[in-house]
């Protein structure tokens, strides 16, 4: 990510212009690395979101509201007690670091007003949350960092607050008419600029080298003079225009899927026709717009890793089990043959003898009656070794029926925990993924063990609804116990029905009410979210069944979200979010 040094000079001048003279209204911390802070202004109330998360950590502010714990964590309750009430007086950029410091002034214990300073540092795993005193002592931080830890830098309650340490190149701010770049210190020209120039992201890097040459794809080696002059030229422009505070917030899309790749505040070119570059008027908007699903598909990846793992285990388990049973009835194929060796040996009692270990007989149920040998227990008796090989007919015949059972039901139990892991992936929330713990529980696989389906009365299941742009009202199940819910009790025989053809994914419901004829686009909207909310989300032109709900049934006995149907139609469509941001 591009959240470098630069973006933070275009963020702390934005933030300070918004929110100096503010106060601090509530003080929340949703996640155990995020704090989320509503500011009162003049005119409105803004919400600011500060997270140490080390795979998106950020300052900015936000649109989202994240759903809060109960019991205030710690760190938020001294944030409430020190800061709450507050007034913003800056909000600033530590030299020329990924570090936003902001003075909150408020009221002590004692009644004297004083300064406290919350500091945002923004590194990778190393991005942290403190909150120190006017005389820079740490009251606490949002992660401990003691020698354990770190040995260069320990960031602990008591301390005084010292900023990271400086990395040893020139910051892109100290450039003014020339720039030093060492062109022999790396193999291509951006990664020579990276290594010399403090404060920028490899994206920042290319871009330089891109404005300069017209392409990222340049080696220090086939560098002429004119070339490094070229490049030092762009890098001195960009440096007057970030001293000077002209920047251009961009999110770049990738422009065959639509998912944002990165985000920039300086104009971006180096991928051509391959992105798309989106423009935002602020950086916050521009940052809200690119953290907000990127963060929450991480967060619920954390969140759903036990899941993830319970699901796989018994998938897993499952595999080794049919595969088990796949050689019980390759081997039950060969049952006919102990029969006959059985009927060979009765009819040839009278030639055999105990203590033989094999005997050759004419065999004519084959034509030609070819000879076959067949091998004997020579400690049986002749009609003890034709009653063994009945036996393993008997037996191979019972192995097959009975593994055709299990195969069946291995398979059908497969396609579910398939399915309750598309839903997982496809969660948005803490509720979506309590609600599938707790399907999974029901049906034995957490929880008091599995065949122990008895469990405590829930909360009616609660699926996503819209309304379509004809206003038709549409609901999708987001689980598998939703999927039963809408299609089994809530929808009416003739309400449509929506599922992704032969993918994983959820039911989606058009309820007709009195007005039966469903415009076409009205379908096509149910099947967008249909394929939404299925494995197929990442894909386009993705195969939608529909059909009247009066066409589906749930087998006896099928896992819930098993269902089948006849008389459909399908429809091709590229999924969209049925909930417009």
């Amino acid at each position: 990510m591009a959240f470098d040094a630069v973006t933070v000079r275009a963020l702390t001048g934005e933030l300070s212009h918004k929110l100096v003279n503010g106060r601090i209204d509530k003080i929340y911390q949703p996640e155990k690395d995020e704090i989320t802070i509503n500011i009162r202004l003049l005119t409105e109330n803004v919400r600011l979101v500060l997270s140490a998360s080390s795979a998106h950590p950020r300052v900015h502010l936000t649109k989202a509201a994240k759903k809060n714990p109960i019991s205030a964590p710690m760190f938020c309750m001294l944030l409430r007690k020190h800061i709450g009430g507050g007034k913003i007086t800056a909000v600033e950029q530590e030299g020329f670091e990924r570090i936003i410091r902001i003075s909150v002034e408020s009221y002590d214990e004692l009644g004297d007003l004083t300064t406290k300073y919350l500091i945002a540092e923004i590194m990778g795993r190393h991005s942290n949350i403190i909150l120190t005193n006017a005389d820079m002592k740490i009251i606490d931080c949002i992660k401990h960092i003691d020698f354990t830890i770190s040995s260069v830098r320990q960031v602990m309650p008591g301390l005084t607050y010292t900023a990271p340490p400086p990395q040893g190149k020139t910051d892109l701010t100290d450039i003014r008419e020339t720039a030093s770049v060492d062109f022999s210190a790396a193999s291509s020209a951006d990664k020579a600029v990276l290594s010399c120039i403090g404060g920028i992201s490899p994206l920042t890097a290319r871009e330089i080298v891109y404005d300069a040459m017209h392409t990222t794809d340049v080696h220090c080696a086939a560098l002429t003079d004119s070339g490094k002059n070229k490049i030092l030229y762009s890098l001195t422009r960009l440096a007057r225009d970030v001293r000077e505070g002209n920047f251009s917030p961009c999110v770049i899309l990738n422009a065959a899927s639509g998912k944002p790749m990165d985000f920039s505040v300086t104009p971006i070119g180096q991928y051509e026709t391959l992105a798309e570059v989106r423009k935002y008027d602020g950086v916050s908007e521009m940052l809200d717009a690119f953290f907000i699903t990127r963060d929450m598909q991480e967060r619920m990846r954390q969140k759903s890793a036990d899941l993830v793992k319970l699901i796989n285990t018994n998938t897993e388990r499952i595999s080794k089990k049919l595969a088990i049973l796949a050689r019980t009835v390759s081997e039950s194929e060969n049952r006919d043959k102990y029969k006959i060796y059985g009927d060979l040996l009765t009819a040839n009692l009278h030639s055999l003898k105990q203590g033989q270990d094999s005997f050759d007989a004419q065999n004519y149920y084959e034509e030609g009656a070819p000879t076959v040998s067949i091998a004997l227990d020579p400690r049986l008796t002749p009609s003890q070794n034709a009653q063994k090989y009945y036996k393993k007919y008997s037996k191979a015949k019972t192995a097959l029926v009975e593994a055709a059972k299990q195969i069946e039901s291995g398979q059908s139990e497969l396609e579910y925990l398939e399915s309750t892991l598309t839903a997982v992936e496809n969660a948005e929330n803490d509720e979506d993924l309590n609600a599938i713990r707790a399907e999974l529980a029901a049906q034995g696989y957490a929880g008091k063990g599995r065949g122990q389906k008895k469990r405590a009365k829930q909360s009616p299941p609660k699926p996503l609804h819209f309304v379509t742009s004809d206003g038709f009202d549409v609901y999708v199940g987001k689980n598998n116990t939703q999927n039963d819910y809408l299609t089994l009790k809530f929808a009416n025989s003739s309400d449509l029905w929506f599922h992704t053809k032969n993918i994983h994914g959820s039911h989606a419901i058009i309820k007709l009410g009195v007005n039966k004829d469903v415009p076409r686009s009205s379908i096509e909207e149910a099947a967008r979210a249909a394929a939404y909310y299925s494995k197929a989300r990442s894909s386009s032109q993705v195969p939608v069944d529909y059909t009247r709900i009066k066409n589906v049934r749930k087998p006896n006995g099928a896992k819930p979200g098993m269902v089948i149907y006849e008389g459909y139609n399908t429809i091709y469509v590229t999924p969209e979010n049925p909930i417009k941001e």
